[in-house]
């Protein structure tokens, strides 16, 4: 009888141990699962309003003047995390390149249109094999963003700076690089003497 009694002593504390580590087991798998839902960020691609955005670029003459002007965009997108700017891209047509600056003197045959056929050409931009370019960002720091730009066919790393989130839902910055990483250059020597290497284009794309 004795022998019967610790018998069932044991069996029940081997079945109340079993029980508790269980409910220890369930307990922390539960915490675990809480704890990976709450560090989860959200991150949307969002579509970006073509039209409405634009693309101001800005090439100068050294010490004489400046021609700036528009292009337009065909595609373009932004990787969004928690409100803020992560990643996106751009493409632009380069066959609508379109002056906007007064500096020229049709008298001496300097005119938009005869410009547009030079950065047109194959020894600038050399649209008529390249017809886009683009940029895609790689990483996101504060108000910069350093991706790859793609001219010619040729790609580089270039940083976006004062990158800006305006009220009106967009998002603007400033990138400037240097044409003659790219190929872009006038194969007349005295005109390359003349002519600022730094390009500059200013974006602002306005999400939808």
């Amino acid at each position: 009888m004795i022998k019967t009694i610790q018998l069932s002593t044991f069996v029940l504390a081997v079945m109340v141990m079993a029980a508790c580590t269980s409910k220890k087991e369930k307990t922390t798998t539960t915490e675990t699962v809480e704890e990976t839902t709450t560090t989860t960020s959200t991150a949307n691609v969002e579509s970006v309003d073509l039209e409405a955005s634009t693309i101001q670029w800005k090439g100068e003459m050294l010490k004489m003047y400046s021609h700036e002007g528009t292009i337009n965009l065909t595609e373009a997108s932004l990787l969004m995390a928690d409100g803020k700017l992560a990643g996106g891209s751009f493409v632009v047509d380069m066959t609508t390149i379109t002056p906007t600056d007064n500096n020229y003197n049709p008298a001496e045959g300097k005119t938009a249109d005869k410009l547009v056929g030079h950065l047109s050409a194959d020894d600038f931009f050399d649209v008529a094999n390249h017809p886009t370019a683009s940029f895609e960002i790689k990483t996101v720091t504060d108000n910069t963003a350093i991706g790859i730009l793609t001219v010619r066919g040729k790609q580089g790393e270039e940083t976006v700076q004062n990158i800006t989130q305006n009220d009106d839902g967009s998002i603007s910055g400033t990138l400037t690089f240097n044409r003659r990483n790219y190929d872009v250059a006038f194969t007349h020597p005295m005109k390359e003497m003349v002519l600022s290497n730094d390009i500059e284009l200013t974006i602002n794309l306005v999400l939808k």
